[in-house]
Order: C-alpha cells, then structure tokens, then sequence
C-alpha cells in the first residue's frame, strides 16, 4: 500500500464534538486530538471556545478555519452585545455562523456546534455542517467519530434528562468514538451551560471506560515492551 507522505498532500482531520440537550440547559463534549494526517500535533487541545458568557461553539474540520470564524464571530457578539446592552442570543450566535460559514462555504473547511443558554429560549443546540446550513436540533453530533455514534444517540437520547443524565451520555459518547475512531483521542472536556452560568469539566484519558478490545492506557512504550508475556495454555 503506498502512502503520500508530501507535504502537500491533503490532511485527514478528525475529532468528535457533540452537544445535548436537557431539561434546563445543554451540555457540550468534545475530544482533544488534534490531527495533522497521521500526525498528532496537539492530544490536550480545547475544541469547546467560547463565544460569550452564555454561548460556546465546538470546532471540527480545519483547527484554522474553526478558530478564525469563532474569532470573528465573539468580536461581532460582543459589539452586539455593547449595542443592545444585554447579551446575545443562542439563536443569533447560531446565524452569525451560518452567515460567515456559507458565505465563505467555498474557502472553509469546518462543521460547527453551537450551544447556550438564554432567557428568552432557554437551552437550545444548533449544528452548523459544511456549507453554511443551520438547523436546530435536540442533540447534535459531528467530526470523523460522530458516524459512530448515530445509532447510540438514536437508542440512548431521551427528552427531560437530567444535568447530570446528559453529561454521562456525552462522556460516553465521546469515549465510544475515541475507541473506534482513530482520529479521535485524548482527554473528554465537558462544558454546562444553565440559568446558573457555565461549569467545565474534564475526563483525563485514563478514568474513561474501556471499551471492546481497547487497550489498558499506558505511561511509556517500556510499559509494554517489560509487560509479562501471558502463560501459553
């Protein structure tokens, strides 16, 4: 099998980033590989960026295009928000995304989960794919891992969840794809986002649940390599 290792080959790049809903807020997850190929850049990177007090936004596809979009889109919330003197909307955040997304829709790389909290709406999810399309949804799934997860959302998501119901399916969730997603990997980041404000939470690798056929995490090759041979029967 022959690999194109140029330099100008086309990169695979892959993640998983979810948002749900529940009953008073939503929650948002994501894995933290960054990939270049079937290069590691970054295992701990941040792929949930806020917006602003009440809106965050997970990053998928293109780690320059996801970031320069959610840097033009907190500068046009916050002179918003000074205009208006209360802050944005979920819903407006959401279509200024979709607004620069499909604007730019032959130039950008990135699909997009927006997710908060306001007033006037309470929790509300948005996924904003390639393209520039925007579509309200109860929970949203996307990057390489979500095709994974499609069948588990269908059986395992349920309206009136709990905070604490619907943080546990996205850390599984996210977990499911790292097994089986290569380009997936890493830590799981967990954001909360309520009437009460915004609550991080983080899953270092090795308290996720293992899953069929994964391997123990491991601190150095030399663990494995000085690991007892299993007793042949």
């Amino acid at each position: 099998m022959d690999l194109d290792m140029s330099i100008n080959a086309p990169h695979s790049m892959g993640t998983t980033i979810i948002g749900v809903t529940y009953n008073g807020g939503v929650v948002l997850g994501a894995d933290s590989r960054t990939s270049t190929g079937m290069y590691v850049a970054n295992r701990a990177s941040d792929k949930i960026t806020q917006l602003t007090d009440n809106v965050y936004v997970c990053r998928s596809g293109s780690a320059a295009d996801s970031q320069i979009v959610s840097d033009y889109v907190r500068h046009f919330l916050h002179q918003h928000t000074i205009q208006l003197g209360q802050p944005a909307t979920v819903k407006v955040a959401a279509n200024l995304i979709r607004l620069i997304s499909y604007n730019n829709k032959n130039m950008l790389e990135t699909g997009l989960i927006v997710g908060g909290w306001d007033k006037y709406e309470g929790g509300k999810i948005y996924g904003i794919p390639l393209g520039g399309t925007l579509i309200e949804q109860p929970f949203a799934i996307g990057g390489s891992g979500s095709s994974y997860l499609y069948g588990f959302f269908d059986q395992e998501w349920k309206e009136g969840m709990t905070m604490e119901e619907a943080e546990k399916l996205v850390v599984k969730a996210v977990s499911l794809a790292i097994a089986r997603d290569g380009a997936s990997g890493g830590v799981v980041r967990t954001v909360i986002i309520n009437s009460e404000g915004v609550k991080r939470n983080f899953y270092p690798g090795d308290k996720l649940p293992l899953w069929h056929e994964e391997l123990e995490p491991q601190n150095s090759l030399l663990d494995i390599l000085n690991a007892p041979e299993p007793m042949n029967t």
